[in-house]
């Protein structure tokens, strides 16, 4: 586990650190599910009555949800880059409360307080 006091203190060199590893795992995924699809292109393996394990729906479906999420955390921190540019970063998108700076060490894309977190998603 990394020390905390040894990652930058600077939110927009953390957060540039963390669209860098999240660009570079959406990459990834997307080739290996790339990689998936042309595998099974022109296979007529019946994957659904295969007795050795999951079927290639199943891992095509476990990767696609892989992708998505990798898509939502870039667009997270993609939002922190904004606030940060807007000068609105460290403050609480719900209720417009200050972001414990403890929160934002972190969660550097935390758009929210502890509080507004704690509540839930907004309805």
């Amino acid at each position: 586990m990394t020390d905390p006091a040894d990652e930058p203190a600077d939110p927009a060199v953390r957060l540039a650190e963390e669209r860098a590893t999240v660009v570079h795992r959406l990459a990834a995924l997307r080739g290996d599910f790339s990689g998936m699809v042309e595998a099974s292109r022109d296979s007529n393996a019946d994957d659904e009555h295969d007795p050795e394990g999951h079927t290639i729906a199943f891992e095509r479906s476990q990767l696609d949800t892989l992708v998505r999420q990798a898509e939502e955390r870039l667009a997270e921190v993609d939002a922190a880059l904004a606030r940060l540019a807007d000068g609105s970063y460290g403050t609480c998108v719900r209720c417009g409360r200050p972001v414990p700076p403890e929160r934002l060490a972190a969660r550097p894309a935390a758009a929210t307080c502890v509080a507004c977190a704690a509540s839930g998603p907004r309805r």
